[in-house]
C-alpha cells in the first residue's frame, strides 16, 4: 500500500471521528448543562428519568453504530476463487464467447449455486479478485474486494454495508432517530424558555441548549429518510444496488428474484426468527450470504447449473447396449417413410400386445403420425 491508499485510510475515519465528536458533545450538553445544571434545581424525579431514558438510548445507538463499523465483511468462500490453472485456461482464452463458456463449466464442475448472470447472458466475474461472484455480490472500490450481498459503502461507519452487519445498520438508523427524537422533545420545552428569556442568564449555557435542539431535529429527520428507504428494502428482500439495477436470472431482470414473497418473510431473513433479538445488536440474519432462495418464475429453468443443459431428440452419444426397438426405430425412419413394432408374424415386438405405427409424410414441412394400438380389453 503506497502513501496515497494510507492516505485514504486515514480520510476514511474523518466521518467516524465527526460523529463521535457530536455524540460526545451532546453528552455534555445534555447530561451536564441540561440535567444537571437546570433540572437539579427544578425537579429531582424528572432529571433522574431523563438520565435513565437517556443512557438507555445512547447505549442501543452506540451499541450498533460500533457493530456496524467494526463487523468485517465476510469473505467469499474459497471454491468461487479460480485456481492457477482454471486462471491460465481462462486468461489463455481471448474469444469473449468461449470466456463465458469457460466460465459456465467452472460452476457446473464446482455446483456453485449461483443463479444470476450479467445483462449479457455470461457469468459475473471479477477481474479483480479473480473469482466468480456469488449471487448478490459486488466488488467494493473502496474496500478492494468482493462482498457478499453488497448493499453500499457507507462513509459514516467506514465499511461496507453487507450481509454480515446490514442488520446492524438498520438498528443503527433505527437508534439514532430514537436517540435525536428523544433529546429533541425533552429539550423542546428549555428551548421555548430561551425564546422567552426564562433560562437564565449564562450565554454559554442558552448556546449549548439551542444547538443540541436543532443538531437533534436536523440528525432526526435526515436519519428518518434512509430509514425508510432501508425499511422498504429490508421489507422486500433488496439491497440498495438491487433497488437501482435489478439482479438478471434466466428470464431476465427481476427485482423480485430474491424475495421471500411476504414482508414478514423478508424481514426475517435479515432479522431471524427469534422475536427477542430482533432489537438487540446481535448477528441473527439467516443464510450463508452465498446461497439464496429465489422467487423466480421458472426456477427448474432458471437455475445456471441446469438451464445451460439442453435435452433436444437425437443429442448426446448413442451406446450400443439399446434396445433392439428403439435401435429398429432409428434405422427404419432413416430408411423408409413408415415403421412399426408388429413383426411379419402379427405380433409386436417384445412379446407384448400393444404396438406403435410411426409414419412421417413426404415433402416439405413433413409431418409425423404416431399411432399407438393395443388390445382394447386391457
Amino acid at each position: 500500500m503506497g502513501v496515497l491508499g494510507v492516505c485514504l485510510k486515514v480520510c476514511g475515519w474523518f466521518p467516524v471521528v465527526f460523529i463521535t465528536a457530536v455524540v460526545l458533545w451532546s453528552y455534555y450538553a445534555y447530561v451536564v448543562e441540561l440535567c444537571i445544571f437546570i433540572l437539579l434545581d427544578r425537579s429531582i424525579p424528572l432529571m433522574l428519568l431523563y438520565l435513565v431514558l437517556y443512557h438507555i438510548f445512547l447505549v442501543l445507538f452506540l451499541c450498533a453504530y460500533w457493530k456496524t463499523i467494526w463487523t468485517s465483511p465476510t469473505k467469499v468462500p474459497s471454491e468461487f476463487y479460480l485456481s492457477s490453472s482454471e486462471l491460465q485456461q481462462y486468461e489463455a482464452e481471448d474469444r469473449s464467447e468461449e470466456k463465458i463458456e469457460i466460465l459456465k463449466s467452472f460452476v457446473r464442475d464446482k455446483r456453485l449455486p449461483i443463479w444470476t448472470r450479467t445483462y449479457g447472458g455470461g457469468m459475473r466475474y471479477c477481474h479483480i479478485c479473480k473469482l466468480i461472484k456469488p449471487d448478490r455480490c459486488h466488488h467494493c472500490s473502496v474496500c478492494n474486494a468482493c462482498i457478499l450481498k453488497m448493499d453500499h459503502h457507507c462513509p459514516w461507519v467506514n465499511n461496507c454495508v453487507c450481509y454480515n452487519n446490514y442488520k446492524f445498520f438498520v438498528l443503527f438508523l433505527f437508534y439514532t432517530i430514537l436517540y435525536c427524537f428523544f433529546v429533541a422533545i425533552t429539550v423542546l420545552p428549555y428551548f421555548i424558555q430561551f425564546w422567552q428569556g426564562n433560562l437564565g442568564d449564562r450565554a454559554a449555557r442558552k448556546f449549548q441548549i439551542v444547538f443540541l435542539f436543532f443538531a437533534a431535529v436536523m440528525f432526526c429527520l435526515s436519519v428518518l429518510i434512509l430509514m425508510c428507504m432501508h425499511t422498504h428494502l429490508t421489507l422486500t428482500n433488496r439491497s440498495t444496488l438491487e433497488s437501482f439495477r435489478a439482479p438478471v436470472f434466466r428470464h431476465g431482470p427481476d427485482k423480485e428474484g430474491f424475495s421471500r414473497g411476504s414482508f414478514c418473510g423478508n424481514f426475517k431473513e435479515v432479522f431471524g426468527d427469534e422475536k427477542k433479538y430482533w432489537l438487540i445488536p446481535i448477528f441473527t440474519s439467516k443464510g450463508d450470504g452465498v446461497s439464496y432462495p429465489v422467487q423466480a418464475r421458472d426456477q427448474d429453468s432458471d437455475r445456471l447449473l441446469e438451464g445451460d443443459m439442453e435435452s433436444d431428440i437425437g443429442s448426446g452419444p448413442e451406446t450400443e447396449d439399446r434396445d433392439a426397438g428403439k435401435k429398429g426405430i432409428r434405422e427404419s425412419i432413416k430408411t423408409s417413410t413408415t415403421y412399426s413394432t408388429m413383426n411379419s408374424s402379427g405380433v409386436a415386438e417384445g412379446g407384448n400386445r400393444d404396438h406403435v405405427t410411426l409414419h412421417m409424410d413426404k415433402g416439405e414441412g413433413a409431418q409425423v403420425n404416431l399411432a399407438i394400438e393395443g388390445d382394447s380389453t386391457r
